[in-house]
């Protein structure tokens, strides 16, 4: 976040030297960049965390090696002791303006708390099973998030809501919880409480991943094309109107990323259903010309977009290859016509670049 911070301040610094904004408000800018992203974490907080995470596993294994001979109301007693003092003793970091350190022991708390419902649940020999202990451990930090309005609570309440949907899978079931849409909309509203942009990012490729294990489910081809059309919109919406985008998601160049990554997932599992079928030809060439397109009204976004799409050229050429060796085309002819659409490509993709680059290399000068 410090070199945030730097090059900010060296574009403010460019600013007014140039005239284009005053000195009281160059000033201005630079407090809201200071006060909003502060002074960075520094080598001695590091080992601060580091020295408080060790003295963590120190705890847990002494108490570990002597759990048998600890009295039960004991066991229950020193597990809230640890999950409070992580709480107080982060918030108290807080009020301070350690907020990497404060963060750093919420983790600590959420962790005992995830280890604190094994235990208890081994002690009292409650009934459940994993997914239903998973659930409440994302429940907990999730309401944690909130309270705290802690945006690295909010991140980690969003996986473990994807390692409550996705441990079937661990158990090779593909029984997929209908009510998981439901429960990122609710992580949602505490990721935009807690100005978490990556929970807000985990969510939307949760999302995603969800759909893909719904139509493993259910064979419905409706899925995979629905995530393609839906994310292809919200591409648009997010390139053609960002400010409003923006405004209503707060990710930025983000969405059209993640809307890239629906789209390309829901296309690619188009194609690995109608591989042996005269629609894989069609579906490949919106693919490909969605990828293009992409790049063209999408490249100025920002380089996650571009890369995402080069990335997506590239699985595509690898699926149409497994599709279409030992066919009309044959290896040979395959690498030949990949190796012209690559050249063209590769041209586009200068000429893009270049376009893209000339803004910038001018505002620079």
């Amino acid at each position: 976040m410090a070199g945030y911070v730097d090059k900010v301040g060296q574009d403010i610094a460019r600013w007014e030297a140039r005239g284009l904004v005053s000195s009281t408000l160059a000033q201005q800018l630079r407090d809201d960049v200071s006060a909003n992203h502060g002074k960075g974490i520094g080598f001695g907080q590091v080992l601060a965390v580091m020295a408080a995470l060790l003295m963590s596993a120190a705890i847990l294994i002494l108490i570990a090696a002597n759990w048998e001979a600890i009295p039960r109301l004991g066991r229950v007693g020193a597990l809230f002791a640890v999950i409070a003092g992580g709480y107080l003793g982060g918030a108290v970091l807080k009020l301070r303006d350690h907020g990497a350190l404060a963060e750093a022991l919420w983790l600590v708390s959420a962790a005992a708390f995830g280890g604190g419902i094994a235990l208890i649940g081994q002690m009292y020999h409650l009934t459940g099973d994993e997914t239903q202990a998973i659930l409440v451990w994302c429940i907990g930090t999730a309401l944690a998030a909130a309270l705290l309005r802690s945006p690295v609570l909010a991140a980690a309440s969003v996986a473990l809501s994807a390692a409550w949907v996705a441990w079937p899978v661990f158990q090779f079931s593909l029984d997929v919880n209908p009510w998981y849409p439901l429960l990122l909309a609710v992580l949602w509203a505490v990721a935009v409480w807690t100005r978490s942009l990556p929970a807000r990012h985990l969510i939307l490729l949760s999302l995603i991943a969800h759909f893909t294990f719904l139509y493993f489910d259910t064979d419905l081809l409706v899925i995979p094309a629905a995530m393609a059309l839906v994310s292809a919109a919200v591409f648009v919406a997010a390139v053609r109107g960002g400010e409003i985008a923006d405004r209503l998601t707060g990710l930025g160049e983000g969405l059209a990323a993640d809307a890239l990554i629906g789209f390309l997932v829901g296309m690619f599992t188009l194609q690995a259903v109608f591989a042996d079928s005269a629609m894989f030809a069609p579906l490949a060439a919106v693919t490909f010309a969605a990828i293009a397109g992409a790049l063209v009204i999408g490249g100025k976004v920002g380089r996650k977009v571009r890369w995402l799409a080069y990335l997506g050229f590239a699985v595509e050429i690898s699926f149409v290859y497994i599709a279409t060796v030992g066919t009309m085309l044959g290896t040979a002819g395959f690498f030949v016509l990949a190796a012209i659409g690559l050249g063209v490509l590769a041209f586009v993709i200068i000429r893009i670049e270049r376009r893209l680059g000339a803004p910038s290399a001018q505002g620079a000068a």
